[in-house]
């Protein structure tokens, strides 16, 4: 090694900057991801007979319903109906936590990092 190290070079110039984007990219995202899960999804099933709602963390907060879903000779339809508004509800948070992400990074693959 030459005397003195390598004093200053990976934190100077180009690398510090890239460093302090980097960090600020992080507390951008820390700070989305915060705000994500405290919003809340919904969608519904079978012409809005049944409205499921989740959270940001995909967490099921709620089921709606309707008195005309309940058919006691036809519990299958019921439940297919509550899966499939469960799904899209979860499948529109992770779209929109997406789309969240992207803008937050300009569109760079960060290879499922975050």
């Amino acid at each position: 090694m030459a005397k003195g190290g390598f004093r200053g070079a990976p934190m100077g110039g180009v690398n510090a900057n890239m460093i302090k984007q980097a960090q600020k990219m992080q507390q951008e995202m820390l700070k989305m991801q915060e705000e994500m899960q405290n919003k809340e999804y919904s969608a519904n099933a079978g012409g809005g007979v049944v409205t499921a709602t989740v959270d940001g963390s995909r967490l099921l907060k709620s089921i709606e319903i309707k008195p005309e879903a309940v058919d006691p000779d036809d519990v299958e339809m019921l439940q297919d109906l509550i899966v499939a508004a469960v799904n899209e509800a979860i499948r529109a948070a992770e779209t929109d936590m997406s789309a969240s992400m992207s803008k937050l990074t300009g569109g760079m693959n960060l290879g499922g990092l975050f």
